[in-house]
C-alpha cells in the first residue's frame, strides 16, 4: 500500500492516508492517483479553484519525502508553478502529482497560502 503523510502549515493535525494506486480514480478532480485525488478521495480537503484541471496554483503542495517517486511534470504545470507562492525545488500541483509506485511513501506540505481566500469567504 502507497502511503500519503500530510502536514498543515496552518497548524491542522497531520493525516496519514494509506491508498492502492491501482485504485485510482478515487475522486473526479486532478488525474487520476494525483495527490489531490487521493486526498479528496480520502475526505481530505486540497483547495482546486480550477476543479483539478492545471490552470492555476491553489493545489501548490511542497513535497518532503518522495519527490522522485511522484509522475513527471508537464511544462504547462511547471509554467503555472514559476506563479505559486512560496515556491520551491520540491513544489508540485497536487492536481497534476501522479503517485504511481504502491510502495511509495510521500510526504507532503500544504502551504497556509494556498487557501483560497475566495473559496473560503464563501464557506463563512
Amino acid at each position: 500500500m502507497a502511503k500519503l503523510r500530510i502536514q498543515f502549515e496552518n497548524g491542522d493535525p497531520e493525516k496519514v492516508i494509506e491508498f492502492d494506486p491501482a485504485k485510482a480514480p478515487f475522486h473526479h478532480d486532478g488525474k487520476p492517483g494525483s495527490i489531490l485525488d487521493v486526498m479528496l478521495g480520502h475526505g481530505v480537503h486540497l483547495e482546486h479553484a480550477c476543479g483539478g484541471n492545471c490552470a492555476c496554483t491553489t493545489c501548490h503542495v511542497i513535497v518532503k519525502q518522495g519527490f522522485n517517486k511522484l509522475g513527471e511534470s508537464s511544462d504547462q504545470e511547471e509554467d503555472l508553478l514559476d506563479r505559486a507562492p512560496g515556491l520551491t525545488p520540491t513544489s508540485r500541483l497536487g492536481c497534476q502529482a501522479v503517485i504511481e509506485d504502491p510502495n511509495a511513501e510521500i510526504v507532503v506540505v500544504i502551504p497556509r497560502y494556498t487557501i483560497n481566500q475566495v473559496s473560503e469567504a464563501a464557506e463563512e
